[in-house]
């Protein structure tokens, strides 16, 4: 099983920025991919950015050129730094482990965007 510590989230102006980082315990070492995942008011969660160990990053489109996803092996941690931020960026943001097809979920910190 793991245990996520999830922090970072808060309230923001627009064009501000936000670190994100989620740290893993547990019986699994690491994790195949972590990545980090969120979803907004009346929207379905979904893909923001995933690294799989050893591997370069991937990105959603609406994140690609603002958000970079980085990883910490040896803290077993996971990280999001938010820049530029807009409105519309405002969900909740759940960081998640891939270990042998299996995902496990952090419980999610806020993120609020202002206008």
């Amino acid at each position: 099983q793991v245990q996520w510590v999830e922090s970072g989230g808060g309230l923001v102006q627009a064009g501000g920025s936000l670190r994100l980082s989620c740290a893993a315990s547990g019986s699994i070492p690491s994790f195949n991919a972590m990545g980090w995942y969120r979803q907004g008011p009346g929207k379905q969660r979904e893909l923001v950015a995933f690294i799989p160990l050893g591997s370069s990053p991937n990105y959603a489109d609406f994140a690609k050129g603002r958000f970079t996803i980085s990883r910490d092996n040896a803290k077993n941690t996971v990280y999001l730094q938010m820049n530029s931020l807009k409105p519309e960026d405002t969900a909740v943001y759940y960081c998640a482990g891939l270990y042998s097809g299996r995902t496990y979920w952090g419980q999610g910190t806020q993120v609020t965007v202002s206008s």
